[in-house]
């Protein structure tokens, strides 16, 4: 493996979208106290199930920790392969590569990762290993990367169509805690570089209270060029409301890198989702401080589920949304199963599907 010093656009490579063919997808396995309640048992449960929901049609491979290892080879089924490395927390989605390819050969992208905003307002201290991992992954499959660590970026904030266009939302791009001494201009050019895009699309927010600065993959997603979701609310008194509006609003005048107009489908929202008291009980403080309270509204959202190869694997939360939501993705995407995945306990560390999940496209 090596470093590459050019750019993903120079070289003609680009990330194609979630939508195109895998070879296959990378997770971590949880075990962090202050995220993962009661020792993190349950979320690895959940885990377990998206893991293997997903290896229907496509590898996986699960990283672990020294400490876990044993117990992730022994929960995950043979034909998810299992290696040991060290990370800080479990989103594969955020610091793992974004990989990019040519038509055959692909390469991984390493951006840099500072927890959601670093000392600024960051969620976790310190986030070295997490950092290294793109590294080591890039390592792992045997591909060459270009090292971006300078420049900081979460998996999460970005979504492509794989035809030169690319959501993301102003709220987390331009953050204090990520590149404050870059204009939005300079940012934009960035995306356009190595992920090899023409237009980027800058929606204004996400989800409410997404503790990321509101990542754009809780928010929308592609499911075809210039066609989306759209997590939505019709109710005019949810604060989630005037954010998922002013998105359609956006999206409505906007068109993709082609010219295309958008198609817009609104996939409703649960009703809000609260953390309770005894969930709070099980998590670890951090820096002598709770990093959860009672009440607290979690960001749950139907629009964080991973496209796989065969199925779309998708988070339900006992609410009677669910099916609803269901019917609707199993509309638009009429040859995947769509199975879903009781995802609370994974939306307790303050992500879902998608963050615990990171693609890898399909290479020669």
């Amino acid at each position: 493996m090596k470093i590459i010093s050019s750019t993903p656009k120079a070289d003609g490579f680009y990330m194609p979208a979630e939508f195109a063919p895998h070879y296959g997808c990378i997770m971590i396995f949880p075990e962090r106290p202050d995220s993962w309640q009661f020792g993190g048992y349950a979320a690895r449960k959940a885990f377990v199930q998206v893991a293997e929901a997903v290896s229907r049609s496509e590898r996986v491979t699960v990283c672990a920790s020294q400490k876990q290892y044993e117990n992730a080879r022994r929960m995950l089924p043979d034909n998810i392969r299992v290696v040991e490395m060290s990370s800080n927390d479990s989103w594969a989605r955020d610091y793992a590569p974004t990989f990019v390819t040519n038509g055959g050969e692909i390469r991984g992208v390493n951006w840099g990762f500072n927890a959601w905003g670093g000392l600024e307002d960051g969620l976790y201290f310190p986030w070295d290993l997490d950092n290294k991992m793109a590294r080591k992954l890039c390592d792992l499959y045997n591909k060459d990367m270009y090292d971006l660590g300078n420049f900081i970026l979460e998996g999460g904030s970005i979504h492509v169509d794989g035809e030169g266009t690319c959501i993301t939302t102003e709220a987390c791009l331009l953050s204090r805690g990520r590149n404050p001494m870059l204009t939005k201009a300079e940012i934009e050019n960035y995306l356009c570089e190595y992920l090899n895009v023409t237009k980027v699309i800058w929606l204004k927010n996400g989800i409410y209270g997404d503790e990321t600065n509101e990542h754009v993959d809780n928010i929308c997603a592609f499911v075809k060029p210039s066609e989306v979701v759209l997590a939505w609310t019709d109710d005019e008194n949810d604060p989630q409301y005037a954010l998922s509006k002013s998105c359609l609003d956006i999206l409505t005048r906007e068109t993709d890198a082609k010219g295309r107009e958008f198609t817009v489908h609104k996939l409703r929202c649960p009703k809000p989702v609260t953390i309770t008291d005894e969930e709070c009980s099980g998590l670890d403080t951090m820096n002598f401080q709770p990093t959860r309270t009672p009440g607290e509204r979690l960001a749950a959202s139907y629009v964080n589920f991973y496209i796989a190869n065969g199925a779309v694997v998708m988070p339900f939360f006992g609410d009677r949304a669910d099916e609803p939501a269901r019917e609707l993705l199993e509309t638009l995407f009429p040859e995947r199963e769509v199975i879903p995945v009781y995802a609370r306990d994974i939306l307790i560390g303050g992500g879902n599907i998608h963050c615990i999940t990171q693609q890898i496209p399909l290479f020669k």
